[in-house]
C-alpha cells in the first residue's frame, strides 16, 4: 500500500523535502512505518528527536498501534518548543 507522508518544522529541514510516498505491506501500524522511515528517508534524524515526533494520521493524531490503510495522509510533527 502506498502513503502520503508529510514533514513538518525541522523534520522538513532534515529531510530536505516536504513530503515522500512510502509504500508499506498491508496490514500497517503507526510503529510499522516509522520504523520503515527511521531505516529509509529519515536515517539521518536523531534517534532522541525521531522518538518523540507526534504522529497524525488523516489529520488527527495517532499512537503506535494505529492502523494506517491505503492512500492515507500521515503527518509528522518534532516536539514544539515556546517561550
Amino acid at each position: 500500500m502506498k502513503l502520503h507522508v508529510l514533514y513538518f518544522a525541522s523534520l522538513r529541514e532534515a529531510r530536505g523535502a516536504a513530503s515522500d510516498i512510502l509504500e508499506l505491506a498491508a496490514p500497517a501500524h503507526v510503529a510499522e512505518l516509522l520504523a520503515a522511515l527511521r531505516a529509509g528517508p529519515l536515517s539521518e534524524i536523531d534517534e532522541a528527536l525521531f522518538t518523540r515526533v507526534l504522529v497524525a494520521v488523516n489529520q488527527t493524531v495517532a499512537g503506535s498501534d494505529q492502523v494506517v490503510a491505503e492512500g492515507d495522509e500521515v503527518a509528522l510533527f518534532p516536539p514544539m518548543t515556546g517561550g
